[in-house]
């Protein structure tokens, strides 16, 4: 709505309802009350600037999306520049704060009177990543970056309350306008917005003109040796900069700090890794990348340490830290540390190598500054035991400091909040059970009623240029290449087969070289030619695609409104080794990591007849 229409929803009251309802409609959930507060408190003083401006038939676009992400922009206007006529944007953060204090030793972190001691983005580098985040994925400014301007506007605070702010350095991303720079707020949209109307320019930001996002594989390799690729918003650079800090800290007092970073699939936990391991090893630093995910590990290794031995071997395993020595390290990053197991040993582990520590001992003592990025509805193996729990524990023990971050953001699945919710309300990992998925501009779901209609729907696709991925359960057995008496390949074994509907796939290459023209298991998600195969826990996990199919098998049914997990349908021997109570929640975390590899879309599809009946009351069919 124009800024006009905002003040006068505002002045009869019914400024809040109108937003929830449109709220409603567009993501699919209810705003919560502290939204809602926001809402009746800061855009009437947004709305009444822009009037005062006399700039009321500009556009305000409140709660407007960052592109393939779940963050909003508080408010964006949009017009036409007074002197060139053409589109002209503004990204405007709001914040109700009224005294803010910069953190010592990290200019883009503040602290909030009345808010504790909790670090928060500055107000400035927040906005700024808005509109470089908006400028990157939005097509209709790509070669226009200058159509974008940022501001934050402090509008109960005064100049004075938060002085120490003014001396983040500022630029046409990012200003910085207080209750008593009103005036000067106003001059800077004045140079940027025309009095004239903003719904052309409003058009032109639809949702069809948003560019997939830089996947992490393909810039991995200039991130780390050569330049930032990575714009991080939000928790996302609260985490990095925290990082950041505790590593100066150590280098300056000799100190030691953990950093726990948790989010779910998609929410940039990667993305850090890499942005904090590539401004280390370009400060000549200490720093290692560890997971405990081979195909995760030996992507990054080949693509990131494309033509560089040195680079490659900054990407480790959990388990090649027990005989390091202790505080070695300047910084470990322990991606997908909810594979973090109970010991490093295992049986191919030399006796000279064995350690009687426990891995997370081994981790948190190889570095100064610890840094473990997880997400606990990832754990799928027994023995995995990476929870915030266990880590803050280890460390307690070890009298070391922990902060933590939560991120709340969401990259893949579109930036989907809703379907990630959906999912986890279908598999019973959040109350509720399942419902219809309504969709959104941002993500699709479908049933496929047969295997050959969720391949086929996953080919146009692939066909189209995007990259598409079929896996399943593991309740299929998972054979070795065939060869003839000569050792030549032949060809692999159509494991996944589905005789009741004359349908057979082969599972991806088990071992860890290609064949035959199929990738290893290793790069079968990152590999054009991992297509044909049908991938597993093993080789999805941390990786994502376009588009992603899900064929449920006999390992999870629905019966009579509950889930059923059935350990013997399970071709998995080393999760169908656990207790029934425990199978189930693996099982269950296992279609949850599947179901939220896609960045764009999910086809589904079971063999069982009850769980299709499920899926097809739930999601719209193919």
């Amino acid at each position: 709505m124009s800024a006009r229409a905002l003040a006068e929803a505002a002045s009869v009251g019914s400024l809040v309802d109108s937003l929830g309802t449109q709220f409603r409609f567009t993501y699919g959930f209810e705003a919560g009350v502290s939204e809602k507060r926001s809402w009746g408190n800061s855009l009437p003083a947004l709305a009444h600037t822009l009037l005062d401006a006399g700039l009321g038939d500009v556009e305000v676009l409140v709660e407007y999306p960052v592109p393939l992400s779940s963050y909003r922009v508080d408010a964006l206007l949009a017009g036409a520049h007074p002197e060139t006529g053409e589109p002209s944007y503004v990204v405007v953060e709001l914040k109700q704060w009224s005294a803010v204090r910069s953190v010592p030793d990290a200019e883009d972190l503040v602290t909030v009177e009345g808010m504790g001691n909790t670090a928060r983005l500055h107000p400035v580098a927040q906005v700024r990543r808005y509109c470089d985040h908006i400028a990157d994925f939005t097509r209709s400014l790509h070669g226009h970056e200058h159509r974008i301007s940022g501001a934050a506007f402090l509008h109960n605070a005064t100049d004075f309350d938060v002085d120490s702010l003014f001396d983040f350095p500022t630029d046409a991303y990012g200003q910085l306008f207080t209750a008593s720079g009103k005036g000067k707020f106003q001059d800077f949209l004045s140079v940027r917005l025309a009095p004239a109307s903003g719904a052309g320019a409003a058009d032109a930001l639809h949702p069809e003109q948003i560019a997939p996002s830089k996947q992490l594989m393909k810039v991995a390799a200039e991130e780390i040796k050569e330049r930032s690729q990575f714009n991080l918003l939000n928790e996302q650079q609260v985490a990095y900069s925290l990082v950041m800090r505790a590593v100066r800290k150590a280098k300056q007092s000799d100190s030691k700090e953990v950093i726990v970073v948790t989010g779910g699939p998609g929410s940039g936990k990667s993305v850090i890794a890499l942005e904090v391991l590539g401004e280390l090893y370009r400060g000549g630093l200490t720093a290692v990348h560890a997971t405990g995910s081979k195909s995760f590990t030996s992507t990054l290794q080949k693509v990131a340490g494309r033509g560089s031995g040195r680079v490659q071997k900054l990407f480790r395993y959990f388990n090649h830290f027990s005989h390091v020595e202790k505080n070695g390290l300047d910084v470990l990053v322990c991606d997908e540390a909810h594979r973090i197991r109970e010991s490093s040993n295992h049986r191919f582990t030399p006796k000279d190598k064995r350690s009687s520590r426990r891995q997370i001992e081994e981790l948190l003592d190889a570095a100064r500054v610890p840094v473990f990025l997880l997400d606990e509805h990832q754990v799928v193996r027994p023995g995995e035991m990476g929870t915030v729990n266990e880590i803050d524990a280890a460390a307690k023990a070890k009298n070391l400091t922990v902060r933590h971050v939560d991120l709340d953001g969401q990259f893949r699945c579109g930036g989907s909040r809703a379907y990630e919710q959906w999912v986890l309300r279908l598999l019973g990992l959040a109350p509720g059970g399942p419902v219809p998925f309504d969709g959104d501009d941002f993500f699709t779901v479908t049933v496929a009623q047969s295997p050959q209609e969720l391949e086929a729907a996953l080919k146009a696709r692939q066909e189209a240029g995007l990259q598409a991925r079929m896996t399943a359960g593991f309740c299929w057995p998972w054979s070795e290449p065939v060869l003839d008496d000569n050792k030549q390949f032949v060809g692999l074994v159509d494991d996944v087969n589905l005789s009741q509907w004359q349908w057979k796939r082969p599972w991806n290459v088990q071992g860890d070289r290609s064949i035959g023209g199929f990738p290893s298991k290793n790069f079968w998600a990152t590999d054009p030619a991992g297509f044909s195969q049908v991938g597993c826990i093993y080789t999805a996990q941390g990786f994502e695609y376009d588009y992603s199919g899900v064929i449920f098998g006999p390992d999870l049914v629905w019966r009579g409104g509950v889930w059923v997990a059935n350990k013997k349908a399970s071709k998995d021997t080393v999760v169908a080794r656990a207790g029934e109570h425990e199978f189930a929640h693996l099982i269950r975390n296992t279609y949850k990591v599947l179901l939220t590899r896609g960045m764009q879309g999910t086809v589904l599809f079971s063999t069982d007849q009850e769980t299709q009946a499920l899926l097809n009351s739930v999601a719209p069919s193919a």
